[in-house]
């Protein structure tokens, strides 16, 4: 039986991709079998290959951390037309770091901040935005931030958790049994973390900043709610093509 055949056998949907990419990065056939039997136990493939590619970018990924997904360009796109130049960036519930390190590629020199309060997490974006940089606090969202930062931030980007708790159990096995609880659950409606950003985010978006949150089809009504109740003006924005849907705060 062919790689492709073993992985496509076990529910690999790009079986014949994940094939030539576990192949590329094989320095041994021994190695090779190992990462092969690895992905057909259900581990995710950017976890054994240690990176994730994402906006063009090669995002370094570790176990135990939430894999970036491809709908987050939206995020990034939309992002890179709200920032001017040498604009101060904060990747909040950052993960891996990708947001931050796909917006510093896009606009080069900016002030890139991220924060997340799980070590892995934040080990991973230390690597991902070395080149832009950036700098990485490990807390509780704004709690590990430098007070210098209030009031300063013009793009505020979060990819917080935003399942609801009762529908992590039917996510895929590669998310729910490899990513970490606090990177999924978000809360009862899914927007347990959203409000919670949006209600500091006034006192650290600069006038005229941008708060922009990944949400879902489902949750976006109460996560545009979030923001209007905190003061900023939302407008909801979607992509068919990504599946994907943010909702952009702007201050005033």
């Amino acid at each position: 039986m062919t790689i492709t055949d073993r992985l496509r056998a076990a529910g690999c949907v790009f079986a014949e991709d994940e094939a030539r990419l576990l192949t590329d990065e094989a320095r041994t056939p021994a190695e090779l079998d190992t990462m092969v039997r690895r992905r057909v136990d259900g581990e995710p493939l950017e976890v054994i290959l240690g990176w994730a590619g994402f906006h063009g970018l090669r995002i370094a990924v570790e176990p135990g951390v939430f894999v970036p997904r491809q709908r987050s360009e939206l995020l990034v796109r939309h992002a890179v037309t709200l920032a001017g130049p040498g604009a101060v960036v904060l990747d909040l519930c950052c993960g891996t770091g990708a947001l931050g390190a796909a917006i510093a590629a896009e606009l080069g020199e900016i002030r890139l901040y991220a924060a997340d309060i799980e070590p892995a997490a934040v080990r991973c974006a230390r690597k991902n935005v070395a080149q832009a940089g950036g700098e990485v606090f490990e807390g509780d969202l704004y709690a590990p931030l430098p007070a210098s930062l209030r009031g300063r931030v013009d793009i505020l980007v979060v990819n917080a958790p935003y399942v609801p708790t009762d529908a992590i159990a039917l996510m895929p096995p590669e998310a729910r049994d490899h990513e970490p609880r606090v990177a999924l659950d978000g809360g009862h409606d899914g927007v347990d973390v959203h409000r919670r950003v949006a209600a500091e985010a006034l006192q650290w978006l600069s006038p005229g900043g941008h708060l922009l949150i990944e949400t879902g089809e489902s949750q976006a009504a109460n996560t545009a709610e979030a923001m209007a109740h905190n003061g900023l003006t939302p407008e909801v924005i979607t992509d068919d093509e990504l599946y994907a849907t943010i909702v952009v705060g702007a201050r005033s």
